[in-house]
């Protein structure tokens, strides 16, 4: 029954019935023209001239009409403004502090990085815990974020990484800055407490 029907629409039946309609209907007409008229009847049929006339001129009105309205200016015709909400940016970072062992983690991936993590010797501290705090506080000044891994250089060696994450913890004990970190085992940022 679908297939049937699929097929009358692909025919297009509708249109070869007005055809047939409007041929015989003129048929029609041309035979009344021909034929000689033998009916003394007061009472006449109408006239298909005269229906094929009317559906003729409201077919010439129909046409007018739409050559007049593609006609008309089209701006806007076929264009919509888009309208879009923008998203709504309250939304701060989530932030997680950051357990020790994940700092350690972080130290030990830098100094395998840099190669220097093996045997090592104790001597005496060359470079003071307090003049790194002082470098560590300067090098945060006017950054909002500064990623963990920059603060430790290995161009500084091993003894320049570790006091460098001393003065870190120190830091972060007295509450000078702040550890962040957006998702487990993310990287680890420093944010500074001091305006």
């Amino acid at each position: 029954y679908i297939g049937y029907v699929e097929m009358m629409e692909a025919c297009r039946f509708d249109l070869a019935a007005e055809y047939l309609v409007m041929a015989s209907t003129l048929a029609e007409i041309k035979s009344r023209i021909l034929l000689p008229d033998h009916s003394d009847d007061s009472s006449e049929e109408e006239d298909p001239r005269a229906s094929l006339v009317r559906r003729l001129q409201e077919y010439e009105r129909f046409r007018t009409a739409a050559r007049r309205i593609n006609d008309l200016p089209r701006t806007g015709r076929d264009r919509l403004p888009a309208v879009v909400e923008p998203p709504s940016c309250d939304r701060q970072p989530a932030q997680m502090q950051v357990p020790l062992a994940e700092l350690l983690a972080a130290l030990r991936a830098v100094l395998l990085r840099s190669g220097i993590l093996g045997r090592h010797r104790i001597t005496a501290e060359v470079l003071p815990t307090r003049e790194r705090m002082a470098t560590v506080v300067e090098r945060l000044r006017g950054r909002e974020l500064v990623p963990f891994d920059e603060l430790l250089l290995p161009s500084e060696g091993r003894l320049g990484v570790v006091v460098t994450f001393l003065a870190i913890m120190e830091l972060a004990r007295e509450s000078v800055i702040e550890l962040l970190q957006t998702e487990p085992f993310g990287p680890i940022h420093i944010k500074s407490r001091i305006s």
